[in-house]
C-alpha cells in the first residue's frame, strides 16, 4: 500500500510539473467520459493510468515546463486518448450505425401513386418529389410486414349425379368396392348386403344387382373387401362380425366378443387382422384365421364410430361419439396420442393415399392432422349445419363430406377451399327429412363417388368432363376473404 501511494504520488508531481498545457487540457470538455464532480480526483486517475503506460510520458519542452507549444499539447493529448482508449473512439449512450439501420425501416408514402419509397435509397429530394412535400418536412411511418400469402388451391372439376341405384328396402349404411374395382357392395338397414356391378350401376343400365346376401339379424354397419383373399367382412347392430367367402356366398367365420352392436369395421393392410367399433365404447383387433380376439383396446367413453387402420404405426385410428380421436400403438396395445379438439361426436374418417396424413369429420368442424404424431394442422372448415356422417378421399386430393340434411361439400384437401355444394334430392314418394347420406366411398380409380342414403337409394356421382378451369374458374376473393376471418378468429 505504502509503494502504491509513493507512486501515485510521484504520478500526481510529474503531472502537476508539467505546466500550464495539462491543466489547460484538464480544464476542457472530455468527449469520452462525463466530468466527476471533483477535478482532483480526475487528474489522480489519469496519472495513474499515464504511469503505467511506459510508451507515454508527458512532453517536456526547452523550458522544462512540458508545452513547447500548442502542437506539442495537441499531440500530447492524441496519443494519451489513444493509450486509454486503446485506438477504440465511442461516442457514450450511441449504437452501431449497421444496427440502427436494421431497427429503423423507413419509407416514405407516396400520396400520388400510394408507393412507399425506401427513405434509404432515396435522398430527401426524391422523397420530398415523390410525396409532394417539401424537403426538411417529410412525414415518415415505420414499414410494415407483407401480408401473408394465402395459399392457392388445385383446380378440381366439378362433380354431378349420374345415375340412381335402388333395390334396398331400407337405410343405406355401407359401401365397400373390391380391389379390382369391377363391383361394390352396400349393407342396409334391411338386414341384407347386396352386390352391384360398378359399370352397368354408373351408366343406369338395367341389371345391376349381381347378389344378395342374408344373415344379420339387424342394420349392417359396416363392410370390407379382404384385397389379399377371396373373404369379405361386415358388422352391424346385431354385435355380429361375419367373414363371407365370396366364392361360396356363405358364411364361414363370426367373431363374437361385442357387448353392442358394432359401428365400424377395418381391415389391417398388411396384417391377418380385423378391427371393429361399437356401441361397448372399444375397439377390439382380431385374428381372421382364428376367429380370436387379439386385444381389446379401450379408453374411449362412449360409442366408436370410425375407424382406419396404417401398415404402420398409428396401426390404428379410432374416432368416437366422446369427440376424440386416438392413435393406437398395436404392439404395446395402448393408445400413444389422443386429440380432443372436436366438440362434436366424430362419425367418420378418411386416410389420405398420398401422405400420411387423415381428416376427421364432425358436426362442429372438418380437422386435418398428421399421422405419426397426431399433430393438428388445420381445420377445413365447417360447410354443413348437421351432423357429418361420412368422409371419402381420393388420389387427387378431392375430399367429399356428407352430412344428415343430404348436403355433399368437396374439398381441395390441401387447403381446405370448399370448391363446390352439392344438395342430393330425395326420390319421388319420400319424405323430405329422408335425404341424409350415410356413406360415401369412391372407387378405385378416384373417378366416381358412390352415396348411401336416408331414402333407400345409392346415388353414383362422376366428374364433369366438360368443365374447364375457364367455365368453372376458383374465387380467390372468396378465399382470400374466408382465410383472413379464420385467421383473424384463431381458427385456421
Amino acid at each position: 500500500e505504502e509503494r502504491k501511494s509513493r507512486m501515485a504520488s510521484a504520478a500526481t508531481t510529474r503531472v502537476e510539473a508539467s505546466g500550464r498545457g495539462t491543466a489547460a487540457m484538464f480544464e476542457k470538455e472530455d468527449r469520452l467520459a462525463a466530468a466527476p464532480a471533483n477535478p482532483e480526483a480526475l487528474r489522480a486517475k489519469i496519472a495513474a493510468k499515464v504511469w503505467t503506460l511506459a510508451s507515454v510520458r508527458p512532453p517536456r519542452g526547452r523550458s522544462g515546463t512540458g508545452t513547447s507549444g500548442a502542437e506539442e499539447r495537441a499531440r500530447y493529448a492524441t496519443e494519451l486518448t489513444a493509450a486509454l482508449t486503446k485506438g477504440r473512439k465511442r461516442v457514450r449512450n450511441s449504437a452501431p450505425a449497421e444496427a440502427e439501420d436494421q431497427r429503423k425501416m423507413i419509407v416514405a408514402y407516396d400520396a400520388r401513386s400510394g408507393a412507399l419509397v425506401d427513405a434509404k435509397k432515396s435522398g430527401r429530394a426524391e422523397i420530398g418529389a415523390a410525396t409532394g412535400l417539401v424537403e426538411g418536412r417529410v412525414s415518415t411511418i415505420p414499414k410494415r410486414r407483407p401480408p401473408p400469402k394465402v395459399p392457392e388451391p388445385a383446380w378440381h372439376p366439378p362433380w354431378k349425379l349420374a345415375s340412381v341405384v335402388s333395390g334396398h328396402l331400407g337405410w343405406v349404411r355401407c359401401v365397400a368396392f373390391e380391389p379390382g374395382n369391377e363391383w361394390f357392395a352396400t349393407g342396409s338397414a334391411d338386414r341384407t348386403i347386396k352386390v352391384w356391378d360398378l359399370a352397368k350401376c354408373a351408366a343406369g343400365a338395367e341389371g345391376g344387382l349381381r347378389l344378395t346376401l342374408t344373415g344379420h339379424i339387424n342394420a349392417i354397419r359396416g363392410l370390407a373387401i379382404s384385397s389379399r383373399t377371396t373373404y369379405m367382412f361386415s358388422a352391424g347392430e346385431d354385435k355380429k362380425v361375419m367373414c363371407w367367402d365370396l366364392e361360396m356366398n356363405k358364411v364361414v367365420r363370426h367373431y363374437h366378443g361385442h357387448l353392442s352392436g358394432c359401428y365400424a369395421l377395418a381391415l389391417h393392410p398388411t396384417l391377418d387382422l380385423l378391427v371393429t367399433g361399437g356401441r361397448d365404447s372399444c375397439a377390439r383387433v382380431w385374428d381372421v384365421r382364428t376367429e380370436k380376439q387379439c386385444m381389446m383396446l379401450g379408453g374411449h367413453t362412449n360409442t366408436v364410430g370410425a375407424l382406419a387402420c396404417n401398415a404402420v404405426d398409428p396401426q390404428v385410428i379410432t374416432g368416437s361419439y366422446d369427440s376424440t380421436v386416438r392413435l393406437w400403438d398395436l404392439a404395446a396395445g395402448k393408445s400413444f396420442c389422443t386429440l380432443t379438439h372436436h366438440k362434436k361426436a366424430i362419425r367418420d374418417l378418411a386416410v389420405a393415399p398420398f401422405e400420411f396424413s387423415f381428416c376427421t369429420g364432425a358436426a362442429d368442424n372438418l380437422k386435418k392432422w398428421q399421422c405419426k404424431d397426431g399433430k393438428f394442422l388445420r381445420n377445413l372448415g365447417a360447410g354443413h349445419g348437421a351432423i357429418v356422417n361420412a368422409l371419402a378421399l381420393n388420389e387427387d386430393g378431392v375430399l367429399v363430406s356428407a352430412a344428415d340434411d343430404g348436403s355433399l361439400r368437396c374439398w381441395d384437401y390441401q387447403t381446405g377451399y370448399n370448391f363446390q355444394r352439392l344438395e342430393a334430392k330425395v326420390q319421388p314418394g319420400s319424405l323430405e327429412c329422408e335425404a341424409g347420406i350415410y356413406a360415401a366411398k369412391f372407387d378405385l380409380s378416384g373417378s366416381r363417388l358412390v352415396t348411401g342414403q336416408a331414402d333407400k337409394t345409392i346415388k353414383i356421382w362422376k366428374e364433369d368432363l366438360s368443365a374447364t378451369p375457364d367455365t368453372d374458374p376458383i374465387d380467390m376473393d372468396g378465399w382470400t376473404k374466408q382465410c383472413r376471418q379464420l385467421r383473424l378468429t384463431g381458427r385456421a
